[in-house]
């Protein structure tokens, strides 16, 4: 792989704490062509057409993004739902809005009620 992709893959790795040697040959076989090294010659797997290596190519690329993307995004959801489990929290313990939800929403206080516990498995 070219050292740009050799970083994509070592970091790759490293996010999804996964480093076998499948997981790394195919992260090769995902590979396009103009991320390989040019001594490289790729391989023919058998019963894989061009097509479908370049299908494979795609996918592979639109999932490092999309894996990349909720990366990023993580640290915020995780203060999002740390926001939002302190929050339920003080509105189940105000036992008029508790009552309240238990008379009109019950199904909604048994989730929030869920939510807020976790809080403390999670803390």
């Amino acid at each position: 792989m070219a050292s740009v992709r050799q970083i994509e893959a070592a970091e790759l790795m490293v996010a999804i704490n996964k480093y076998s040697i499948s997981y790394a040959r195919s992260l090769l076989a995902a590979t396009p062509q103009p991320l390989l090294a040019d001594s490289y010659k790729a391989k023919v797997i058998k019963g894989l057409s061009k097509d479908q290596m370049a299908r494979m190519e795609r996918e592979s690329s639109n999932l490092e993004r999309e894996f990349k993307m909720a990366e990023q995004s993580y640290g915020t959801d995780h203060l999002d739902l740390v926001l939002v489990r302190g929050y339920l929290g003080s509105l189940l313990k105000n036992l008029l809005v508790a009552r309240y939800i238990r008379q009109h929403q019950p199904e909604i206080l048994e989730q929030f009620q869920k939510i807020a516990e976790a809080e403390t498995i999670a803390a």
